[in-house]
């Protein structure tokens, strides 16, 4: 049987542009509106200045960042749980853990934030030390634990008094307690009036009277009058006796140090990796939030839902988000070359020769008889303009206009006007590092051995340009290190007068570019008249360069 499909992630490329965002906000939107809202548009880098002007202009929500779709924690099934309180008794904690057919219980505090956790292995051990008098004040445990341990009724004295002195003390007669209660102890009697009075008179803090005997009248005046609480409890000496080390609290015994916790963000690749290296089985697990969400085992990682995926705007490993040759494809809507993306089951591939990725979703609003709202169809005109260059670009089609012009007639903009100032928007330099204006809209190539990258700006001034030039051009070595790439190009293009002025950088890249342009370029700069288009009429003509020059 095929698996369910949960929530699906629609995820433009590494870099993303204007086309990318909004392709994936627009197509979510449309499978949302056809059937189950599942759908959520992604992202997988810091959008530019452009489409932080287009989401702002048209009221739209930045997508969610996601670097990753390798399956996490959140993919499996582990064992929700909630905390329990610290001050909760070893005993009810060992009865909670049959109850629930839990070995590991977690302590939290009132903000439910990770304090600690508990093993069946713990209170076992605690269970044992029964020659350590001293723990419950050790503990400093509370007469409502000591109660609820035993089954008990306080008769005299307040519950939530804490014990912080004394030991656990079994009285059996005056003549073997002389000399041996102290002020303070704890003392475990039966029925036995002169013992029951001794222990009260010795200065002992609470009286444990255990078979439900009856409590006198001056047994608990003479309690009253010395300070000394009166507990009975159904259990004999013997269970009493056993019992009442496990009244003490959880926290007095729980691991709150060195503790291996996993984030519900956690890949389970470093779960296993974590889980090998060391002997615990069970391990907590943070939500999102910070605060304890329950327990994973190595038994849940044999269970992994993968992520379920759309890709809008690419179909190349090298542009796609990390893992996802660990996520399920399931659909994938594109305007560019066939590229080396393979799924793992079939998957509906929609690509066609047009100029923008939001005018084919547009041709879908149409084929599934769906009106996209202004906001929406403000997001896909703005990708469609930016794109095509507002249809300078040679890659643009008639449908990329008739998408274009029956979009602005929704949101009733002028096109070119619009245009003008979105492109005003995205070369504004202003407080802009030439990191974030380089990867405004950066893609990697290969072909064969050769691997390159190549990033663009469009500009509508000449002033605009020049300053974009004065910022990248002393960028390009450290960019061409940083993305480990030996060659490094950028497209600075005039937008009205449809010339690319191309910045290369490293080992062979002037020959390359003679090679496939034909150009002789000076002082690493190309002038390339009528190139605007990087995946028309850069991509292909750099792929066949690079091809001629590994066979010569």
């Amino acid at each position: 049987m095929a698996e369910s499909i949960r929530k699906v992630n629609v995820i433009g490329h590494l870099n993303p542009d204007t086309d990318s965002i909004c392709s994936a906000i627009s197509y979510a939107y449309l499978k949302n509106a056809l059937g189950p809202k599942i759908f959520e548009p992604r992202r997988c880098g810091n959008i530019n200045r452009e489409t932080a002007f287009v989401l702002k202009r048209w009221g739209a929500e930045e997508p969610e960042l996601i670097t990753s779709v390798r399956p996490q924690i959140k993919d499996l099934e582990y064992q929700k749980q909630k905390g329990i309180n610290g001050e909760m008794s070893l005993y009810a904690a060992w009865n909670l853990m049959r109850e629930e057919h839990q070995d590991t219980l977690c302590i939290t505090d009132e903000n439910e934030d990770l304090r600690g956790l508990v093993t069946v292995k713990d209170i076992a051990n605690a269970n044992m030390a029964i020659f350590d008098t001293d723990v419950l004040a050790t503990a400093r445990t509370s007469y409502r634990n000591v109660i609820e341990t035993l089954n008990g009724e306080m008769v005299l004295g307040n519950p939530d008094d804490v014990i912080t002195s004394g030991r656990v003390f079994v009285g059996t007669s005056p003549e073997m307690m002389e000399d041996t209660i102290e002020e303070g102890d704890i003392v475990l009697v039966t029925n036995r009036y002169e013992t029951q009075h001794y222990a009260v008179g010795s200065g002992a803090a609470c009286l444990i009277i255990c078979c439900d005997a009856p409590v006198t009248r001056a047994l608990k005046s003479s309690a009253e009058h010395h300070g000394c609480r009166i507990i009975t409890t159904p259990y004999d000496t013997y269970a009493a006796t056993r019992l009442i080390c496990m009244s003490m609290p959880v926290r007095s015994i729980m691991l709150d140090h060195d503790l291996v916790e996993f984030s519900v963000n956690t890949t389970v690749e470093d779960v296993r990796k974590v889980m090998s290296s060391t002997r615990h089985r069970f391990f907590p697990v943070i939500n999102e939030e910070g605060h304890f969400d329950g327990v994973i085992t190595s038994a849940n990682l044999f269970d992994i839902k993968r992520k379920h995926v759309i890709l809008v705007d690419h179909n190349e490993v090298s542009q796609a988000v990390d893992g996802l040759s660990h996520a399920i494809i399931l659909e994938i809507i594109d305007h560019h070359r066939i590229g080396s993306i393979e799924t793992s089951a079939p998957a509906l591939f929609r690509n066609q020769p047009v100029g923008c990725t939001c005018t084919i979703v547009k041709q879908m609003y149409d084929e599934n008889g769906v009106t996209p709202p202004p906001h929406i169809a403000g997001l896909m005109l703005s990708a469609i303009l930016s794109d095509t260059l507002t249809f300078r670009s040679p890659t643009c089609t008639d449908q990329d206009r008739i998408a274009a012009q029956e979009l602005a007639g929704i949101v009733g903009v002028d096109i070119d006007a619009y245009a003008d100032e979105m492109f005003e928007a995205g070369a504004d330099l202003t407080g802009r590092t030439a990191d974030e204006v380089f990867h405004g809209d950066f893609k990697v190539f290969s072909r064969g051995s050769a691997r390159f990258g190549v990033g663009q700006g469009s500009y509508m001034t000449e002033t605009s340009r020049r300053a974009a030039e004065d910022l990248l051009r002393p960028y390009l070595a450290d960019a061409a290190k940083n993305e480990d790439l030996p060659i490094i190009l950028y497209m600075f293009t005039d937008v009205k007068t449809q010339t690319t002025d191309l910045l290369y950088y490293g080992e062979g890249a002037e020959a390359v570019i003679k090679a496939a342009f034909g150009v002789e370029p000076e002082e690493g700069m190309a002038v390339l008249p009528g190139v605007v288009s990087r995946k028309k009429q850069m991509i292909p003509p750099l792929m066949n360069a690079f091809e001629r020059l590994s066979e010569e």
